[in-house]
């Protein structure tokens, strides 16, 4: 079994590095994922019993008292370290600029989502998952899509 300082490789591409005991993660280490995110902490048997992640541009997650892109303050993280961009320049994500889309699909946060196919694949187009029918439904009403489209404001009945 794994034992003492190491690092561990994950099929999904994560990668383990820290403490390990008894094959397992156990004392300070910390997770990275493909998508330049981290995710650091004490384990105990294989558990965190704390810790804290953080995305690819530094963004630190907190659990409590969490205000990015909420309802009262939409910047994304780059606007609210740099600054906004003068009016009528839009940012579309937190990258700038944005990924391109492939056509047909969604940028679903963690990568593309093909809505013929229902596959999700990452930004290197290697294949995640299957969507199931809510996250399907999720992604077509809430995510940016390749195209564009003029929606027209409805009035309620």
């Amino acid at each position: 079994r794994m034992e003492g300082q190491g690092s561990y490789a994950l099929p999904t591409g994560t990668e383990y590095r820290g403490a390990l005991r008894d094959g397992m993660f156990d004392g300070e280490g910390e997770l990275l994922f493909p998508n330049g995110g981290r995710y650091r902490a004490v384990w105990h048997r294989g558990v965190p019993t704390q810790g804290k992640y953080t995305f690819a541009d530094g963004l630190e997650y907190k659990d409590k008292k969490w205000h990015y892109c909420d309802g009262y303050d939409r910047r994304f993280y780059t606007e609210i370290c740099s600054g906004l961009k003068p009016a009528g320049i839009s940012q579309l994500t937190n990258l700038d600029p944005p990924r391109k889309i492939p056509e047909g699909c969604y940028d679903c946060g963690d990568g593309f989502y093909n809505p013929e196919t229902r596959v999700i694949v990452d930004y290197k187009l290697r294949f995640l998952r299957n969507a199931d029918d809510d996250e399907h439904k999720w992604i077509v009403r809430t995510c940016r899509k390749a195209w564009d489209e003029t929606i027209e404001h409805e009035p309620k009945p």
